[in-house]
C-alpha cells in the first residue's frame, strides 16, 4: 500500500488539532504506521520558529518576513519528518501545511496566493498532499470554542478571520479533487465519521481492518505544549 499524506486544515477554533488525534489512531487500527505533525513545529528548528511566529508578539513581524519563517520552519519539517516517513512508507497527517500560508498571509495578509504558492514550492521541494481536509466552521463558532489567551494569529479580529474564511472557499474551489470541505460545526463523533469516509472515498485501497496479529504503529513528531 503505498504512503499517503494528508493535511487538516482550518481557522483557529475548528478542531483541527483534536481531529487529528482521533484520524491517527483510526489509520492506526488498520495497521498503518503514521506519524503526526504540526506546521509549523515537529522540529527543533521548527518550534524555535513557532515561538517567535504565535507567541512573541512583541517582536515585529512585515507580512514577508512572517510567510518566510514559515516556509523556513516547513522546509525543515519536510527534510526531516515528513519525506523519511513516506519513504519508509509511513502514513503522514499534518496540523496544517503550505495551504494555510496561502490563506493567512496570501488571501487575508495581503501577499497574494500566487506569489505564496510560488515561494512554497520551492520551501517543500514540489511535496503536496495526497489530501487536503478542511474543517470549515462559522466564524462564531470557532470564537467560542476559542477560550483561552489568543496567538498573535487568532488576536487580528474578525476581519482577518472572515477573509481566512472566503480564502478557504476559493482554494477548495479551485481544487476540488484535492481540497475537501467538512462541516465543523457538527458534534466531533459525526465529524470524524465524515473524515474517515472522505478518506476511504479517496484511496480504496485501505483495509477494512488491521489483522488481528498487527500491532499499529505509534510514532509522532509532534511535542506535547
Amino acid at each position: 500500500m503505498p504512503a499517503r499524506f494528508i493535511t487538516l486544515e482550518g481557522i483557529d477554533g475548528s478542531g483541527k488539532s483534536s481531529q487529528l488525534e482521533r484520524l491517527a489512531d483510526w489509520l492506526r487500527t488498520l495497521g498503518l504506521e503514521v506519524v503526526t505533525c504540526r506546521d509549523p513545529g515537529s522540529t527543533a528548528a521548527g518550534d524555535a520558529v513557532r515561538s517567535i511566529l504565535l507567541h512573541r508578539q512583541e517582536i515585529p513581524l512585515d507580512a514577508t518576513a512572517e510567510m518566510l519563517l514559515y516556509m523556513a520552519a516547513r522546509a525543515q519539517l519536510v527534510a526531516e519528518v515528513i519525506r523519511p516517513a513516506l519513504a519508509r512508507g509511513a502514513w503522514v497527517v499534518s496540523d496544517r501545511f503550505l495551504l494555510s500560508n496561502v490563506v493567512y498571509q496570501g488571501h487575508a495578509g495581503g501577499l497574494g496566493p500566487s506569489q505564496v504558492w510560488s515561494v512554497g514550492q520551492t520551501a517543500t521541494g514540489g511535496l503536496q498532499p495526497d489530501l487536503v481536509l478542511w474543517l470549515d466552521i462559522d466564524l462564531a463558532t470557532a470564537a467560542a470554542r476559542m477560550q483561552r489567551d489568543l496567538d498573535r494569529l487568532e488576536s487580528r479580529g474578525v476581519d482577518f478571520r472572515e477573509r481566512l474564511r472566503a480564502g478557504y472557499t476559493a482554494e477548495a474551489a479551485a481544487d476540488p479533487s484535492r481540497v475537501r470541505r467538512v462541516d465543523a460545526t457538527a458534534a466531533a463523533d459525526a465529524v470524524a465519521g465524515r473524515l474517515q469516509a472522505i478518506i476511504r472515498e479517496a484511496f480504496p485501497e485501505l483495509p477494512a481492518e488491521a489483522a488481528a496479529s498487527t500491532t499499529p504503529a505509534t510514532t509522532t513528531a509532534q511535542p506535547q505544549e
